[in-house]
């Protein structure tokens, strides 16, 4: 592919789709933001290019997340979709839909998928043991069941896939397999479900990877697998099940990895009836580029089960998936306890969202390997290069051209000349960087330039030159802020906000690629204001502070409660306690072991119809929320509880009320009539364990 023709190319590009049961961190932002500068690069060298995504809605983790929530699954993922959506934007992530895979467009699409794979005898049915967990009583779906791979041996992997060496296996193979809601040992029962035969695909699908439609590195992992032999693949799932049920069974449920992809012409088809097209127009279209980005744990089911449900039912197949690696910070996988997880709304507080965007771009390439983020690194690349190199660029001449020159560029001299030439002759090698997603060569090649005319700044001197030779400075100022143009376009897709702004410095509309080779002449600039500021230490502490669970401070916490219950005076009197753990009584370690006691953030607050001293709380644990009433009504206003951190007892056996079922119990500490909950001193992630 090249980097620049001349015919207007039309592409739909997808990014995987997030599940709408948590919300976005650091991590996931490394896919949806290089897509995304790949897409803005395409918009920007004038292609049609669509850029597709929406919420992976379905499956029993959102069912039993919505239960506990005391709300309908649909409520659930529309108060999700709605978070996504915020945090996608305030990153300048720009899809052209964001849509859901609950939609109308997805059950009719998943439906003629099925039709095709009946039609065509690739669909089987046949009993299978499955893990049952006698607890819950339900049949567990792969990810709710852990254990250890039983390939590689490693422990604590899903009941389908193992992170550690990328196998994928039958539930029924995982050593030691327990419940990862109960911690309990499931049973095996019979199931009758519904295989797609992808064995006998196997030739069509070795065709098309033959095509060179992935990363060699990725063939080469699907050799293995195809040397091993293809395995059916089971696309139904029992009731109880939050999806779309299978057309002419009872019980039976579309496996939320079957109509998850098909998410993408769902939406896009969506998109499609908004804009005056339809969806055969793009995707049917022999001459459209389909491109998936997709990180490497999702390889198996994007690469093999993907393609082959496409080919059944007629449909056009992807030119290319991208798969990228993971996120590292500083070598390691992020981590709660470092403080190293850091969603999307913590990061926002404290750093500018551009600056991990510009991050990312300077480390991205076009393999699979793992990203890391240094924090050392981080802070070098965002001070010395966006803000010491390319910044530093406007501002010293900006102020100077409309100080000295009302603010109008003039004519460039010889050496300024050249060097915008040099500017203009990096556009196909930069513009092949983009397309060949090599985003860390693009970045890196503009740092180059900008190197450069900060040099020709030293030697030139302006600020002495406007003494000496006013006509030469204004042609050394001129020659700067038209190289400086020209960087503004090569970072456009990695930059967009920051870009905008200098557009408004440099006075011009929005810059597109072919503006590269148009200096500007004439041309009034308007006053500088600063595109960006410098990282101090101190907010990547902060942000990292925030992040990060700190057991030992609700331990502490948890103690002085009780304490001051038992020191107050009177407190034998009024019964001083710790609401839920008795002061008066004597317990064992090994009794008070068992309380599991967990940091929740409070999502909502609302009265209890006929309950005059009940509240009922919708709290988040750790990504699972649960439903409480707590009788603390007369002490707290329901708009001051919600966003506030509490404390829970998490393994509490539910207890159905004639007002609902209560799935917990916060922790307050009262004396008499005063009453106060148990609050972290410190932020941290709802979730973290105090032991």
């Amino acid at each position: 592919m090249q980097s620049n023709q001349q015919k207007k190319r039309k592409i739909i590009v997808t990014a995987g789709l997030p599940y709408a049961n948590g919300s976005i961190h650091i991590g996931h932002l490394v896919e949806y933001i290089q897509t995304d500068i790949f897409v803005r690069y395409h918009k920007l060298v004038g292609n049609e290019c669509v850029y597709i995504c929406g919420d992976d809605t379905h499956g029993t983790p959102v069912m039993i997340s919505a239960r506990n929530a005391g709300v309908t699954p649909e409520e659930m993922i529309k108060r999700v979709h709605q978070e996504h959506s915020k945090d996608f934007a305030d990153f300048y992530v720009n899809f052209d839909n964001f849509y859901t895979t609950h939609s109308e467009e997805n059950r009719e699409f998943s439906e003629f998928i099925y039709s095709k794979m009946k039609e065509k005898d690739l669909i089987l049915e046949t009993q299978i043991e499955q893990l049952f967990c006698e607890h819950d009583k339900m049949f567990l779906p792969d990810r709710f069941i852990k254990g250890a791979c039983p390939k590689c041996k490693a422990p604590d992997q899903y009941g389908d896939s193992c992170d550690s060496c990328s196998a994928t296996y039958a539930v029924t193979e995982v050593i030691e397999p327990y419940c990862s809601l109960c911690k309990t040992k499931p049973v095996i029962k019979k199931s009758t479900h519904y295989f797609f035969r992808l064995s006998k695909m196997a030739d069509k699908l070795r065709a098309w990877i033959g095509e060179d439609h992935l990363q060699p590195e990725v063939a080469n992992k699907l050799a293995e697998w195809f040397k091993d032999g293809l395995r059916d693949w089971d696309i139904s799932r029992d009731a109880p099940y939050f999806g779309f049920k299978i057309p002419g069974s009872e019980d039976k449920y579309f496996y939320v990895w079957l109509d998850a992809p098909v998410g993408y012409m769902a939406s896009l088809k969506n998109w499609a009836v908004r804009n005056g097209r339809t969806f055969e127009q793009m995707w049917q279209d022999k001459d459209t580029e389909i491109y998936h980005f997709i990180g490497k744990d999702i390889l198996y089911f994007h690469t093999l089960f993907w393609p082959a449900m496409l080919m059944t039912a007629g449909f056009k197949t992807p030119d290319n998936v991208f798969i990228h690696g993971m996120l590292k910070v500083d070598n390691e996988k992020m981590s709660k306890s470092k403080g190293t997880f850091i969603n999307a709304k913590t990061y926002l507080k404290y750093l500018n969202p551009e600056y991990l965007r510009y991050y990312y771009a300077s480390k991205l390439g076009s393999g699979i390997e793992d990203i890391n983020l240094s924090v050392k690194d981080f802070l070098y690349k965002v001070n010395s290069e966006l803000v010491g190199n390319i910044t530093n660029i406007a501002s010293r001449v900006a102020g100077m051209l409309n100080k000295s020159f009302d603010g109008v560029i003039g004519a460039m001299d010889e050496d300024g000349s050249a060097l915008y030439d040099k500017c203009v002759a990096a556009a196909p090698q930069i513009g092949g960087f983009y397309e060949g997603r090599e985003f860390s060569q693009a970045v890196s090649a503009v740092i180059k330039l900008a190197d450069d005319v900060n040099k020709y700044v030293d030697n030139k001197k302006p600020w002495a030159l406007l003494k000496e030779n006013a006509g030469e400075c204004h042609k050394v100022l001129s020659s700067v802020l038209n190289c400086f143009k020209n960087f503004m376009i090569y970072l456009k897709p990695v930059l967009p906000k920051y870009v905008a702004d200098a557009e408004a410095i440099l006075g011009v509309a929005s810059l597109e690629w072919r503006d590269i080779q148009k200096p500007l002449e004439g041309h009034k600039i308007n006053e500088f204001k600063p595109l960006a500021v410098r990282i101090e230490q101190e907010k990547i502490d902060g942000m990292i502070s925030e992040s990060k669970e700190s057991q030992k401070t609700f331990k502490t916490e948890v103690k002085a409660a009780e304490k001051k219950a038992a020191d107050e005076k009177g407190s034998k009197a009024s019964g001083g306690k710790v609401e839920g753990v008795l002061a008066a009584s004597e317990i064992t370690i090994e009794d008070f072991q068992k309380v599991d006691l967990r940091v929740a953030t409070v999502v909502a607050a609302d009265d209890v119809e006929g309950a005059d001293k009940l509240l009922r709380l919708t709290v988040s644990v750790g990504g699972v929320t649960k439903n409480i009433f707590a009788g603390i009504k007369s002490h707290y206003k329901k708009e001051d509880l919600v966003g506030k951190l509490v404390v829970v007892v998490n393994n509490l056996k539910p207890r159905k009320m004639k007002f609902g079922m209560s799935e917990g119990m916060v922790i307050a500490a009262s004396i008499g009539e005063k009453m106060a909950l148990l609050t972290p001193m410190s932020p941290v992630e709802d979730g973290a364990k105090i032991s």
